[in-house]
């Protein structure tokens, strides 16, 4: 049987996460110029989560936006990160202990740098914590083979669900599906996840734009520095990939390639420098036992509005409307305002590709940005 330990933990310090993904030779991956993916997508003949369209280095227009996000909103994220862990140690301090520690899972990859970022503050504020990165994949679910050997090694250790960011609410709604086989008080691991309470799904988000997180730092869309690049502010990782067997872990492949443009560990860094200069007591932040989905009429109108019978094919939120650009085949980017501080690298990435921008206004807030991805197959 596979160990806990014998996984890696891309370019991030062993010490700040282990990543559970099987890692695979790009050469086993099935890469896909972006156009055809859509097509192969849209039409039913391959999931998202069986194909990639391989990276490359950021230009250096956009890792100057990149860094100018980083340097204007590091202090803001240092201080929901303290916020944040803050919370966590006031609800679970006297529940865990060094032989049962609090477990961070992120959801692979944009909650990999937030809980990077936690595991780091709590390690320092002396809550016993241990952080596991996992995929979840829409319409496929969550890792249970990853997550099965987290409850095996930690089985009696809480756990909490960390990712980056709410767009739709796609990904709680898949992963509350994905656990609801673990929401029954007889179930041996029922404690582990469910310790909030029948139903309670205790997903920890940064941003919380569409309302369905148990405890997020802010409802705002805003720009999440680590949201304007992919892997090289995520541990050098790709996407998770589906595996063919349903009993081994998803899979990844491992960027080697793009070591020299990795900002992974200079993220991390910066932020948490920020966070250990920090003057102001953190707050205590709400929890929600239960999803508000608070845009889903956002979500319906722009569906009706643009003819869209698959949502999938909306992206809201600038992080999730950025990375469409740089992913998928957008047919038009959707903002709340023209010249908003926040969308200026998709502007700009919108202006250097040719992509239409429609300005909107109020009628998308709280979403900042949306992207739109075009009809390729019906």
């Amino acid at each position: 049987m596979t160990k806990i330990n014998e996984f890696g933990s891309g370019s991030y310090l062993p010490s700040d996460v282990t990543v559970l993904l099987e890692v695979v030779d790009r050469a086993s991956v099935m890469d896909v110029p972006t156009v055809q993916k859509e097509a192969l997508i849209q039409s039913g003949q391959r999931h998202y989560s069986e194909m990639l369209t391989l990276e490359t280095a950021p230009t250096p227009e956009h890792l100057a936006l990149y860094q100018l996000a980083l340097d204007n909103g590091k202090n803001r994220m240092a201080a929901e990160i303290d916020n944040l862990t803050a919370t966590l140690a006031a609800i679970f301090n006297n529940k865990i202990n060094t032989d049962q520690p609090l477990i961070l899972v992120s959801l692979v990859r944009a909650g990999l740098p937030i809980g990077v970022l936690l595991q780091r503050a709590l390690n320092e504020n002396k809550v016993p914590s241990r952080h596991f990165g996992l995929s979840i994949l829409r319409g496929r679910g969550l890792d249970l083979a990853a997550l099965q050997l987290i409850l095996q090694n930690f089985p009696k250790s809480p756990i909490v669900f960390v990712d980056g960011w709410t767009g739709k609410g796609a990904i709680y709604d898949e992963l509350a599906k994905s656990l609801s086989p673990f929401n029954d008080p007889n179930q041996d691991h029922f404690s582990q996840i469910f310790h909030q309470g029948n139903n309670v799904i205790p997903l920890l988000t940064l941003a919380d734009p569409a309302g369905v997180a148990w405890l997020s730092a802010s409802s705002d869309d805003w720009l999440i520095p680590s949201g304007l690049l992919n892997s090289t502010v995520s541990g050098l990782i790709s996407r998770s990939l589906l595996s063919a067997e349903p009993s081994r872990l998803h899979r990844c492949i491992i960027y080697d390639d793009l070591k020299n443009a990795d900002k992974s560990l200079d993220f991390i860094d910066q932020v948490d420098s920020e966070r250990q200069q920090l003057t102001q007591s953190p707050i205590i932040l709400p929890t929600y036992s239960q999803p508000r989905y608070a845009t889903k009429a956002i979500i319906v109108e722009l569906a009706n509005q643009y003819h869209i019978s698959n949502r999938n094919r909306i992206k809201p939120t600038i992080a999730e409307a950025t990375r469409a650009i740089l992913r998928r085949d957008p047919d038009r980017v959707l903002l709340a305002a023209v010249a908003h501080p926040d969308t200026a690298l998709l502007r700009h990435l919108c202006a250097a590709r040719g992509i239409a921008v429609d300005v909107v206004g109020d009628f998308i807030l709280p979403y900042q940005a949306i992207t739109l991805i075009k009809q390729r197959a019906t």
